[in-house]
């Protein structure tokens, strides 16, 4: 009864006990119940229910995203999430805000080895699914993207992921015209399109089809495709037209 009454005290008292709050939240101490503010930082705790809600979506679907089943992952009170984000779609958004910055991040930190064709094939492997965390990330992308007619406002953060692959492929055909090593009369937005269509299709096919398509198959078909592309002189290096 005591504890009960302490309980409708809180209540009463302290009303964003139970639905959270956006600065604190309320914690119970096990030996005389009282209750004290817990500073939270509100970023870290986005990027915290960001990854839960990635998690989800990559364990059961987008479909099963909803907030209770993201809270419950998060270890949240579905109260407490609003405060966080006030919209599925807003969540959304978010998550594939943090996919776009882990793609940029890879990009920063490669680490080229001084040999053309490889340090471009590097540079585009980046972009396909070949490990566990790439392969998450684009599941929960291309689950997300599905939304895009049901959720508008996904719409920019959607076109600066596919932007991120297509200016990536510019670079690489940029990179050959300035020095000289593009095949004469070739396009260069012609052929980044191109490009661009080659590694989309690899990762998807990948994403279906792992054991039909092996790392290494992919990496020779990306390496002879960036070597039909270009020029080189005869008696100056070992591919020609």
């Amino acid at each position: 009864m005591v504890i009960s009454s302490f309980y409708n005290l809180l209540s009463t008292e302290f009303p964003l006990y139970e639905q959270g709050d956006r600065n604190h939240e309320f914690i119970i101490l096990d030996v005389y119940n009282i209750a004290m503010p817990k500073i939270v930082d509100h970023g870290k705790q986005r990027q915290h229910v960001a990854e839960a809600a990635l998690r989800v979506i990559q364990r059961e679907g987008l479909d099963k995203a909803t907030v209770r089943n993201i809270a419950v992952e998060a270890g949240l009170s579905v109260g407490s999430m609003r405060h966080y984000f006030s919209s599925q779609a807003e969540l959304f958004a978010y998550c594939m805000n943090q996919i776009n910055q882990r793609i940029h991040k890879r990009y920063d930190e490669l680490i080229l080895r001084g040999d053309l064709i490889n340090d471009l094939k590097d540079m585009l492997l980046l972009s396909l699914p070949l490990d566990n965390e790439r392969r998450m990330e684009m599941e929960v992308c291309m689950s997300i993207v599905a939304k895009g007619l049901i959720y508008p406002e996904l719409g920019e953060i959607i076109h600066e992921m596919f932007d991120a692959v297509g200016k990536t492929c510019y670079a690489a055909i940029q990179f050959l015209a300035e020095h000289k090593l593009l095949s004469p009369g070739a396009n260069i937005e012609h052929e980044a399109e191109r490009l661009y269509a080659l590694i989309d299709g690899l990762g998807i096919h990948y994403m279906m089809r792992p054991r039909r398509l092996s790392v290494e198959k992919i990496e020779r078909i990306i390496e002879q495709h960036l070597q039909s592309l270009m020029y080189i002189e005869h008696g100056k290096g070992s591919f020609e037209p």
